[in-house]
């Protein structure tokens, strides 16, 4: 079946592009699917839900999803990516679905940690898929446009969200039975078009599974170069640059409709702008990066600064038109345009015994943020009234973590 689809013209690492590229447009029609519509959800079970608990709807998928980070690409070692995905999407997809039947807080927190757990799956899979099937020279710009999945998703999930609940007033729970069809027609489509890991060897070039089976060493990495100072700056620049996206995609749409007046569709409008913007931003930037390798650091320091300097115009603008110009701009300049050049920078100054360990322990210091984001954004507006102290807490993360990557940086290569 895979060899007609070679001989069909359409090349098999073109089709993983799509499919992944579609996999994180599902999930993240999912992951945001339930923050522009909170209010509905407390009104359905009582209306007497903090905001603390409702910022930990996110937390448990998280928490669910960070937890499935290292054994999920363990297995995918062991007997697969076809193996994992199939059966996590199935776990997403009766998640979803449980969360549509939910008669209360602590029952969507369940299936938002099994949606996690289910999701925890995609990952390292589709990083495997990637790695090994697209060819070098097109390996940035085709990771980039896989990463731009998780931007379409994340704005049609806040638009769809916003229109269908709370525009056309109907069932918050809508979106779940959306979510729960759209992840079994991923799960389907990853049946049909993976290879088996048997059809995997039987692709790779002879020459290629020689020199992996002889010439390279086991992956083992020590402590001390895993947590070297270069790396743990490194972490803590993801962990920032995590923590400001998660929260804004967390609360913002809520920020924009109780703090800042916005109402109706418009709310899930302004709040996919991020995602939309951050399409061209992701191209570009890769592209710059691949053309001046030798400046990677340079331009992930400068979109770290110019993404919080947005996020701060957001918080500050009293003028409609400047904050939305603002919070196009974070897009453009936000997670998704700089995620890619901090992974290649990565690959290239991790040690190279060890560098799936490496970014296995990147991801999941990116990833615990998170968990925090959301829980943490929550209790600051009980506590204050107001979501802004959550912004400017995600500000100073973002100029630190910068700050601190340079001079890591700066002192090596002086050095």
């Amino acid at each position: 079946m895979e060899i007609n689809k070679e001989r069909s013209g359409f090349a098999y690492w073109k089709q993983i592009i799509i499919l992944l590229c579609s996999g994180w447009v599902t999930i993240w029609i999912y992951r945001s699917a339930l923050s522009p519509i909170y209010p509905q959800i407390n009104e359905s079970l009582g209306g007497n839900i903090s905001d603390t608990a409702l910022g930990s709807i996110a937390s448990f998928y998280f928490l669910g999803y960070v937890i499935m980070q290292i054994p999920a690409g363990f297995l995918v070692d062991k007997i697969g990516k076809k193996k994992v995905l199939i059966p996590g999407f199935v776990v997403f997809a009766l998640a979803a679905f449980l969360i549509s039947q939910a008669a209360s807080i602590t029952m969507i927190y369940t299936g938002s940690f099994l949606a996690g757990i289910g999701c925890g799956s995609f990952y390292g899979s589709a990083y495997s898929l990637t790695s090994q099937n697209i060819p070098k020279d097109k390996k940035s710009f085709s990771t980039a446009i896989v990463n731009s999945g998780s931007a379409v998703g994340s704005g049609f999930g806040m638009i769809l969200s916003s229109f269908l609940v709370i525009q056309m007033e109907l069932p918050w729970q809508t979106m779940m039975y959306l979510s729960t069809f759209l992840i079994l027609c991923m799960t389907v489509a990853f049946g049909l078009v993976i290879r088996s890991n048997k059809d995997d060897v039987a692709f790779q070039p002879r020459e290629e599974s020689v020199a992996d089976t002889h010439d390279k060493p086991k992956e083992k990495v020590s402590l001390s170069t895993l947590f070297s100072l270069k790396m743990l700056f490194t972490y803590v620049l993801y962990f920032a640059t995590c923590y400001a996206y998660y929260m804004t995609v967390t609360w913002l749409p809520n920020f924009l409709g109780t703090e800042r007046g916005f109402q109706g569709v418009a709310i899930g409008f302004s709040s996919s702008l991020v995602a939309f913007a951050s399409i061209p931003g992701a191209l570009l930037f890769s592209r710059l990066a691949d053309k001046y390798m030798h400046k990677k650091v340079t331009f992930i320091v400068i979109l770290e600064i110019l993404a919080a300097l947005m996020l701060l115009v957001t918080v500050q603008a009293t003028n409609a038109t400047f904050l939305m110009i603002a919070l196009i701009l974070y897009g453009f300049l936000g997670k998704l345009a700089v995620e890619p050049i901090i992974i290649s920078w990565l690959g290239e100054n991790a040690p190279q015994v060890g560098v799936g360990t490496t970014l296995g322990v990147f991801n999941f210091f990116g990833m615990m943020s998170s968990v925090i984001a959301p829980a943490l954004t929550g209790s600051i507006s009980d506590a204050t009234g107001s979501k802004v102290m959550g912004f400017y807490i995600a500000i100073i993360l973002l100029a630190a973590g910068a700050c601190l990557f340079l001079i890591i940086n700066s002192k090596q290569k002086a050095q």
